[in-house]
C-alpha cells in the first residue's frame, strides 16, 4: 500500500483498490484502527461500485507523525489532513464514509469543503457532542488495559493509560466548549448525508445527531435497533439497506 506526503506535515499510509474508472469513496477508520481493520467487509462490498481508498489517520498504523496525539481540536486537525490527502491524490470530489472518530472527522471535512464531497455517511458519529454524554465520556474507557498488544505495536503506543487519558481529556474538553464539532458548518453541506447510530451506543445518542441534522439541508439520522457502536458489524443487513438508499440519493447505481 502506498503513502501520501501531505502539506500538513503528515505522511499517510493508505489502501487503494485502484479501479480508476469508478467513483471514489474514502473510508475513515476510528480509534485504534486502520481502514483494513475497521472496514474489511465494507471494502469488499463497495468494490464493485467504487474505487475504495482508506487512509490511516496520522499516528495510526504506518502513518506519521507518531505517536498519535489528541490536541483539543484533533478532529479539525484530522479533517485538514483528509483535505490535504485529497489534494495529494488529485481527487477533486468523492464520497466519504467515516466510522466513530473517523465519522466526526468526515463531517468536519465536509463542512469545511462541501464542494469536494458527493455524499457523506457516518457510523457512530453525531457532529455535535451533547452534554448528556459527558459523564460517560469522562468515566468510560478505563485505564487502557483493554488495548491489545497487537494494537500497541501497530500504533506505537507505549503507555495505554496515557493514550486513553489524552483522548478523554480532549473529548470532554470539546463537550465543555459547547460540543460544536461540525455543527457550525452543517448548513453549508448540501450533499446527501447519512448518520447511522446504534440504539445501544452510549456515546452517540440520536438526540445529538438530530441537532446536526436539523441544520443540514440534506441529512438524515437513522437509529438502528439492537445495535452498538459499529453498526456495520452489529447489523450488516441494515447497514447495507441504508447505505444502498444513501447511494441512490447520491446518484450512484
Amino acid at each position: 500500500m502506498p503513502y501520501a506526503d501531505l502539506s500538513t506535515g503528515a505522511r499517510l499510509h493508505y489502501l487503494d483498490t485502484g479501479e480508476a474508472d469508478k467513483p471514489i469513496i474514502v473510508l475513515l477508520h476510528g480509534l485504534l484502527g486502520t481502514a483494513s481493520m475497521h472496514f474489511p467487509q465494507v471494502i469488499e462490498w463497495l468494490r464493485p461500485r467504487f474505487r475504495v481508498i482508506g487512509p490511516s489517520l496520522r499516528g495510526y498504523g504506518q502513518s506519521t507523525p507518531k505517536p498519535r496525539t489528541f490536541a483539543p481540536d484533533f478532529y479539525d486537525l484530522d479533517a485538514l489532513d483528509v483535505l490535504a490527502f485529497l489534494d495529494a491524490l488529485h481527487i477533486d470530489r468523492c464520497h466519504i464514509l467515516g466510522y466513530s472518530d473517523g465519522g466526526e472527522t468526515a463531517l468536519v471535512a465536509a463542512g469545511r469543503a462541501p464542494q469536494r464531497f458527493a455524499s457523506v455517511a457516518t457510523i457512530g458519529a453525531t457532529g455535535f457532542l451533547s452534554p448528556i454524554i459527558r459523564e460517560r465520556a469522562q468515566n468510560g474507557m478505563g485505564d487502557g488495559s483493554w488495548i491489545t498488544e497487537q494494537e500497541r505495536a501497530l500504533h506505537g503506543i507505549d503507555d495505554p493509560a496515557a493514550f486513553v487519558q489524552a483522548w478523554k481529556s480532549s473529548f470532554v474538553g470539546m463537550i465543555d466548549a459547547g460540543g460544536d464539532l461540525s455543527l457550525r458548518n452543517a448548513d453549508k453541506l448540501t450533499a446527501p448525508t447519512l448518520l447511522l447510530l446504534g440504539d445501544r451506543d452510549g456515546l452517540n445518542p440520536i438526540e445529538a445527531a438530530e441537532v446536526y441534522v436539523a441544520k443540514a439541508a440534506n441529512a438524515r439520522a437513522v437509529l438502528v435497533p439492537a445495535c452498538g457502536h459499529p453498526v456495520h458489524d452489529d447489523q450488516w443487513d441494515v447497514f447495507v439497506r441504508e447505505m444502498d438508499a444513501h447511494f441512490v440519493r447520491a446518484g450512484v447505481n
